[in-house]
């Protein structure tokens, strides 16, 4: 089910739905540090990601609603993805993130 989640973000990109800046799919929630594309405000891309991937997987695999946190600078956008992509180490899901499959990042 991650491996799928994992696709739909990417899918959403190709769609041109959003650029997908780094993610990280977690046993229970996922990160997705993103810019918005087109016209969808970011309450339909997280729903079609949500619906596209429930849809995959064939079941429901998200809560409702969802925590959205905006950067105002260029320059916060390397730190923050490196906070989102260590999630895996700081929960202690892996000793090395290269250990974890299921995220991403584009400065990779």
């Amino acid at each position: 089910m991650a491996k799928r989640a994992c696709s739909v973000m990417h899918e959403m990109d190709s769609m041109g739905a959003s650029h997908t800046w780094c993610f990280v799919i977690m046993p229970d929630h996922c990160h997705w540090m993103l810019t918005l594309k087109g016209n969808a405000s970011l309450s339909q891309t997280v729903r079609m990601f949500k619906g596209k991937s429930s849809r995959l997987a064939g079941l429901s695999l998200w809560q409702r609603g969802f925590h959205e946190r905006a950067l105002r600078r260029d320059e916060d956008l390397l730190p923050t993805a490196r906070y989102v992509i260590a999630n895996p180490l700081r929960t202690g899901l892996v000793s090395r993130l290269g250990d974890y499959p299921y995220w991403d990042a584009v400065w990779l």
